[in-house]
């Protein structure tokens, strides 16, 4: 299945090794779900991450950009032909809606649901990290 990573869950597994967020980064790569990536959302969670406020104790800049090269190397890189905006409230929200619309994704992950209400009206499901660890772990039929 295909999916999206909100930065809001990069972010959380920068920060704590502890939560549902750092447990989906760290089972990377998975055969379960495919991460899809647009140049859009690459450059948000490059930009994000390098903030100071978001980098973790140790951690230079340079190691954000490997880390998040990483993921670009395991993600699938997806073009984007069609503009959805403005469809969210913010501009970087439809960033990642407009890259889970073009890879046919099943849900965006995302510590922010309420900012991806109306996803649902284009058939992608907004879930928390916590709630996406949940779907993994449910027996397939």
């Amino acid at each position: 299945m295909n999916v999206v990573f909100d930065t809001s869950v990069l972010v959380a597994a920068a920060r704590s090794r502890q939560g549902a967020s750092y447990a989906l980064v760290a089972s990377l790569p998975n055969p379960h779900f495919q991460i899809c990536l647009s140049v859009a959302v690459y450059t948000e969670w490059l930009s994000v991450l390098s903030r100071p406020e978001h980098l973790p104790p140790g951690v230079s800049p340079d190691m954000v950009l490997s880390f998040v090269r990483y993921l670009a190397s395991l993600a699938r890189l997806q073009d984007i032909h069609f503009l959805w905006r403005p469809f969210l409230r913010d501009p970087d929200d439809d960033m990642i809606l407009e890259c889970a619309v073009a890879a046919a994704c099943t849900y965006i992950v995302t510590h922010n649901v309420k900012d991806f209400r109306r996803t649902e009206e284009l058939g992608i499901k907004a879930i928390t990290p916590a709630e996406f660890l949940h779907i993994l772990k449910e027996p397939t039929t």
